[in-house]
């Protein structure tokens, strides 16, 4: 099948995450090169900026490096622009396009810190550390010949020891239960995946469930690999899962998009100042344009993942579920310096098929807007939509005639409250401790647990353990009384996220979410509105 891509109708951006303040990612355009001015003395009088570094350069009291006041002014200028216009340094560029990239390169291994020591949670499969013979439960005790366990290296300290340079070597000591002395591994880095597309699973005999956690050059494939899983298995209702995606590659949502849209349906459009209205529409060549579908957004849903529910909501394809999202609707054109730092400018803003522009006013001031989720919740939005309120300027129709509205985040078409259910005082005071004890519990029972490695004989297995019982004698040797009234309230809370941790830690993200979403009440409520749609049908 002929399957065109529909953001070709469209110059349309790419999304790079970076935002210090907010972690919201940012809408792009291709990069482009420039060049630099180059230092040759004072320029024209008109031309402030290269007058005062000259003069501050040449005059000051005290030695300044040029180099040093460029870093400073471009951040301070791009500040008085909009919350997404954003200088990046040659220092962090590549970081933050790793996860748009999709890839970075490591050994290719995912650990916790555990009584101070780098513990293997899983192998990337196909990656080196799995080649090489890295287990899971493995404990690297040295790297490069330099002990680190109990030495309070922090995360990031771990991870600039174990990434680098793809064909660079690492070499890591490691303890293995079994083994009494320690193993030595020389692991030759690469390219590892990052993969955006957390799960792919069928909730009941239906219903599919695909689970994005941002949107990068490989989600798209990612998707589609998920998507024709499920439909093998007879899926015919799809949950799309967007909360916590705080958006990515731009391209990859319409790509989405137009597998669930009919020939010509509008999928987004931008327009600015210097940019003239460019569209991208459906291609009619979709493979779920028809079936049930629901899309799950939450408060930190931005950019890419609010042009792809508002596709769908402004359509009338489908039924957004959740809370409403951030509201980012700008769009950023990125710039290259030939000192490998860039500057993401924005150009142009982004609107849904029904013509709205979701992006939320910033003409109060920066902090303001960063302070919007907070406001959200102190005036109860988070637990109540009737605190929500919109102008009338900003309603806008679907297709089908459907009121929505514009100008702060996509409104979902039924909302759901943050849940509270088992959020007592005990609860709020072993939650640290939970994970903890997943942790612990998985390595003391590796090799049982891997006697079980169906999704769900891996639950019903872990019913039988005690695990509440357990736990509350770890949270008292860790300085926390049990409290009956508070574990009455909390344990099924409680006991539901220590079986979903353990199955992370032995079958990853596959036994991860089908056990929590016992938990999740949104998805909960996107079962049951599924099931109604098929009685009342």
């Amino acid at each position: 099948m002929n399957r065109n891509n529909p953001a070709k109708t469209i110059f349309l951006p790419l999304l790079i995450a970076f935002s210090v303040v907010t972690g919201i990612l940012i809408g792009i355009y291709l990069p482009r090169k420039t060049s630099l001015p180059q230092n040759t003395g004072i320029r024209a009088r008109n031309d402030k900026i290269n007058m005062i570094l000259n003069t501050i350069t040449s005059d000051y009291v005290d030695d300044v490096k040029r180099e040093d006041l460029v870093e400073t002014t471009i951040p301070a200028i791009l500040k008085n622009l909009d919350p997404h216009s954003v200088y990046i340094p040659a220092r962090d560029l590549k970081k933050a396009n790793e996860s748009i990239q999709g890839n970075f390169e490591g050994i290719g291994i995912s650990f916790n810190m555990m009584t101070d020591t780098i513990l293997v949670i899983s192998t990337i499969p196909g990656g080196p550390s799995e080649k090489i013979g890295l287990q899971a439960g493995d404990k690297i005790l040295y790297v490069n010949d330099s002990l680190i366990a109990g030495k309070g290296i922090s995360d990031e300290d771990v991870m600039g020891m174990l990434k680098g340079p793809r064909g660079t070597i690492v070499n890591v000591k490691v303890l293995r239960r079994g083994h009494p002395d320690l193993l030595s591994f020389s692991i030759t880095r690469d390219k590892i995946p990052i993969y955006s597309v957390d799960v792919a699973y069928m909730i009941n005999e239906t219903t599919g469930y695909i689970k994005i956690n941002n949107f990068a050059e490989s989600t798209y494939s990612e998707f589609m690999t998920g998507l024709r899983e499920l439909k093998n298995r007879n899926m015919t209702k799809l949950i799309l899962d967007l909360r916590g995606n705080s958006g990515g590659v731009m391209d990859a949502s319409i790509q989405i998009a137009n597998e669930f849209l009919q020939k010509d349906q509008l999928i987004v459009y931008t327009k600015g100042r210097a940019q003239m209205r460019n569209e991208a529409r459906a291609t009619g060549d979709g493979e779920f344009e028809k079936g049930d579908l629901v899309i799950l957004i939450d408060e930190w849903s931005a950019s890419a993942s609010e042009i792809l529910a508002g596709a769908v909501q402004d359509n009338d394809r489908g039924t957004i579920i959740g809370r409403r999202s951030f509201g980012k609707g700008l769009v950023q054109e990125p710039v290259i310096f030939p000192d490998g730092s860039g500057m993401r400018l924005t150009i142009a803003r982004y609107y849904t098929p029904s013509g709205r522009s979701i992006q939320k006013p910033y003409d109060n001031g920066f902090e303001e807007y960063y302070e919007d989720l907070n406001k959200r919740f102190t005036n109860g939005e988070f637990g109540n939509s009737d605190s929500i309120r919109f102008a009338d300027s900003l309603k806008f129709k679907t297709i089908g005639g459907r009121t929505v509205y514009g100008g702060g985040g996509i409104m979902p078409d039924h909302f759901v409250p943050v849940d509270t259910t088992g959020l007592t005082y005990y609860f709020m005071r072993v939650r640290p401790l939970i994970y903890q004890f997943a942790l612990i519990y998985t390595e003391e029972n590796r090799e049982l647990l891997k006697q079980h490695l169906e999704a769900d004989e891996f639950e019903k297995f872990l019913d039988k353990q005690g695990l509440i019982g357990q736990f509350i004698r770890y949270a008292t040797v860790n300085n926390v009384a049990p409290d009956p009234e508070g574990l009455k309230e909390s344990s099924f809370l409680i006991h539901t996220q220590i079986k979903a941790y353990i199955a992370r830690n032995i079958l990853d993200n596959k036994g991860f979410y089908p056990i929590w979403q016992n938990i999740d009440k949104t998805l909960l409520y996107a079962i049951k509105y599924l099931e109604k749609n098929d009685q009342a049908g």
